[in-house]
């Protein structure tokens, strides 16, 4: 699993009929700074992911690629690399809270 914030949406009118009805967004990797753990920095690529929760742009999500992706319920027929599993609450790390959906 990754974490990623949602930037966009993409709409398509003509795709594969399994993917017919499916709201894909394009969500952008966030990776805790290595040089100051108690930020993220933005990863340098994007990805298109189908929504499975309901996320919106500007949140924090969590989204899996790959074989894993097809696991998310609905999905196993589906031509998918990614699937947005999770709309995240708060993030911590070393003890410290970096991210809330609150603020």
């Amino acid at each position: 699993m990754f974490l990623a914030k949602v930037e966009g949406s993409v709409v398509s009118t003509k795709k594969d009929a399994n993917m017919s009805g499916r709201k894909l967004l394009l969500v952008r990797p966030m990776l805790v700074d290595e040089k100051d753990p108690t930020r993220f920095r933005p990863g340098v690529n994007t990805i298109v992911a189908v929504d499975s929760v309901g996320a919106g742009v500007g949140e924090l999500v969590m989204f899996c690629q790959g074989s894993s992706a097809r696991l998310a319920p609905g999905l196993k027929s589906a031509p998918v690399d990614a699937v947005i599993i999770g709309i995240v609450d708060s993030v911590d790390v070393l003890g410290r809270q970096i991210y809330s959906a609150k603020d």
